[in-house]
């Protein structure tokens, strides 16, 4: 049987034709695996074409497949409708490149019709009260000190080296989008840094070639082509990027952690990693968490893509998040259920537990934050180990005699919550890690843990306790930038230490060059932890352009409903269904603002994605909902002033030191909020709005 390969520009197309086309295709497809020469398939060569291999095979009536056929393999290269499918062969070529030996799909020079060094103009919508964004675009020729030589270098394709050295930052966008990935990539990372990075030469067949794979795929059966064409939409789990499969297929000496920007594909990379580990040890029980309910149910749906091939793997993986795992092995291991105390209890507890010892002085504000980041999250437990504990740049220096005062507060309240038999998340982790520490049964080989820079003190021993001491047990993917829970401490101090096992993604997917650019101002260019590993955001790098954003201020809440219902109304006319779409607040106070604005435009709301939303309806809530999900179409509204920050953290801050990280974090939700939108982004708020907007603006 001849070799039948798959491009993701086959993959793709697929995923535009109607379900009943899709059908149709796919049945066609295997035909064309089983017996790529039967004549019932009938083929007919595209004489059009440079490339005498290319040949379409009828679907249907209308619906052709463009396969490119070699004496030792079939590709599936596109599929359309029979016009529009021959239109896109005669403009193509598949050829090794000349310089670096990857198997790539060209596009024809010639063939290629109005072509034009220019973009689409800007395009913001015509909505009131725009604040200008576009920041100035230079003229001058982005790759003028680069060669023709260089050029091939990188994987240009010879018809495009002229353009290429010619193009300016306004025309190249246009222009990357003819090119393979891995030059349009090397290109914007030179655009962004002024550094060339030419590959290394590789020794492999043309398919083979680290560069190729991230848009074919040699298929070995029937089900594997079943599996890869199921959810053509789910390009990840066919395709991966170079710099992505070498983190997946590297065995690490000690813990290990991949960084990057939003849309960079860490989660990706974790995903992956979890089914090389079951695939490739058959006795491995894998716990993949995060620090969500919601986020844990997305990342099972797209585990279970990748695992349509072998669905028996997944009986070996957990899928839960932080503190679900803990509640799931308490009960496991003790017979009972954990009760947690709420926030707000254990702030009249500390409040009147220190009122009634006559020590009212230290507000509630300074109590629940000494409480919440230093006592229970390091689970302090005498007077003693609170004189030694860390209390990371915390500005309120404590003497003797205030810790001593301190500790009779915080004993107690431990003493009350007990008694109760009542725990907080950090005791619920802390019980299963002093189970497991000491023992040599585990319950899991390994830990994948998506959003890690999400763990607090509790939950990193928690999943350091529950695997066994070997090298490669724990893997982190997780963005320094997008920590919006957790006060930074040192993992190295808690005996996981990812140095030299630390790496950053650079190329975003899924976010476009213009969101991208503009909620990178919200954080600072390079993030570094405590133990120094460093998150540097200079040189990442969006692979398609799109429109500006779009930020409005209103001069009062009824205008900002106009605004951003037109806004969703113009998304729903250009083509981008409600189910696309995320609605995002603050807080649950602000929620009655955004389901106006929905009404406003006829759309309807759900506020979870446990199900799949109806085409008619868009995702509406706070914006920790956002996180680690993703949207064709974002609108952030009610970024006020006193919400953005939200001002009722502001006023539990205890020092100074923690209001800075109140702000960073909320800078950061924000951020997180964006980066959720691949094509449109809407923000909003009413005058004088956040102080963050600022920075958005010109």
């Amino acid at each position: 049987m001849m070799n039948t390969i798959l491009a993701d520009s086959f993959t793709d197309a697929l995923a535009k034709l109607t379900n009943d086309e899709q059908k149709q295709v796919k049945l066609t497809a295997f035909d064309l695996q089983t017996d790529p020469d039967r004549p019932g398939l009938q083929f007919h060569r595209i004489e059009a074409s440079k490339d005498p291999n290319f040949w379409s095979v009828r679907v249907n009536r209308d619906i052709r497949i463009i396969i490119h056929k070699t004496s030792d393999s079939v590709m599936l290269a596109y599929v359309d409708h029979h016009d529009a499918a021959y239109k896109w062969a005669e403009r193509r070529r598949i050829e090794a490149h000349p310089r670096t030996g990857a198997l790539q799909i060209v596009e024809v020079r010639e063939r290629v019709e109005e072509i034009t060094l220019r973009s689409e103009p800007r395009h913001q919508p015509d909505l009131p009260f725009i604040v200008p964004t576009v920041p100035d675009v230079s003229d001058l020729p982005l790759f003028s000190r680069l060669t023709s030589d260089q050029a091939l270098s990188i994987g240009v394709p010879t018809d495009w080296v002229g353009d290429i050295l010619a193009a300016n930052e306004e025309s190249f966008f246009t222009l990357a989008n003819h090119l393979p990935r891995e030059a349009a990539e090397a290109l914007l990372e030179y655009a962004a840094t002024g550094i060339l990075n030419k590959p290394a030469p590789v020794d492999a067949a043309p398919v083979d070639h680290p560069d190729a794979q991230r848009r074919f795929r040699l298929l070995e059966g029937h089900e594997e082509l079943a599996a890869a064409l199921d959810q053509p939409f789910e390009k990840w789990a066919v395709f991966l990027h170079p710099s992505q499969r070498a983190i997946v297929a590297r065995d690490f000496n000690g813990p290990s952690r991949v960084i990057g920007s939003a849309g960079t594909g860490k989660t990706i990379v974790a995903l992956h990693r979890v089914a090389r580990i079951l695939r490739e040890i058959p006795e491995a029980r894998v716990l993949l968490t995060t620090f969500s309910e919601p986020l844990a149910s997305a990342l099972q749906q797209k585990l279970g893509v990748l695992f349509a091939d072998d669905p028996r793997l997944a009986a070996r993986v957990v899928i839960a998040s932080f503190e679900q795992a803990a509640a799931e092995l308490y009960a496991l291991t003790t017979g009972r259920k954990a009760y947690r105390i709420t926030r707000d209890k254990m702030r009249t507890l500390l409040r009147d537990t220190a009122s009634a010892a006559g020590l009212a002085r230290y507000t509630p504000q300074f109590l629940l934050s000494e409480w919440e980041h230093v006592i229970d999250a390091w689970q302090v437990d005498s007077v003693e180990s609170y004189a030694v504990v860390p209390r990371m740049g915390r500005k309120n220096r404590l003497g003797s005699k205030q810790r001593e005062e301190l500790w009779s507060i915080f004993a107690e309240v431990r003493n009350q919550v007990h008694a109760k038999a009542m725990m907080t998340e950090a005791d619920l982790f802390t019980a299963v890690t002093n189970h497991f520490a000491g023992s040599d049964r585990k319950p899991y080989t390994h830990v994948v843990v998506d959003e890690a820079q999400d763990l607090g003190v509790a939950e990193l021993r928690f999943v350091r306790a529950i695997v066994p001491e070997q090298s490669d047990a724990l893997f982190f993917a997780g963005d320094i930038g997008q920590r919006i829970f957790q006060q930074p401490f040192s993992w190295r101090g808690l005996g996981i230490d990812v140095r030299g096992r630390s790496y950053t993604l650079k190329v975003n997917y899924r976010t476009s060059h213009q969101i991208r650019r503009m909620a990178d101002l919200l954080l600072p260019p390079s993030v570094r932890d405590v133990d120094g590993e460093e998150d540097n955001r200079k040189g990442t790098v969006s692979v398609f352009n799109g429109l500006e954003p779009t930020v409005v201020i209103a001069p009062t809440i009824e205008k900002e409903i106009e605004a951003a219902s037109a806004f969703l109304l113009g998304l729903i006319d250009d083509g981008i269904q409600a189910n696309e779409i995320g609605l995002f607040c603050r807080s649950n106070d602000e929620l009655g603002r955004a389901a106006a604005i929905a009404k406003a435009a006829g759309l309807q709301t759900v506020s979870s994605l446990r199900n799949p939303a109806p085409p008619d309806a868009c995702l509406m809530g706070a914006m920790h909902l956002a996180k680690g999900l993703e949207f064709r179409a974002v609108v952030v509204v009610a970024c006020d002033e006193g919400v953005l920050p939200l001002s009722s953290r502001v006023a539990d801050v205890a020092d100074e030191f923690e209001l800075d990280e109140v702000v960073a974090s909320e800078r950061q939700l924000l951020y997180v909020a964006a980066t959720r939108a691949r094509d449109r982004l809407f923000i909003s708020a009413v005058a004088p709005g956040s102080e963050f907007l600022e920075d958005l603006t010109l």
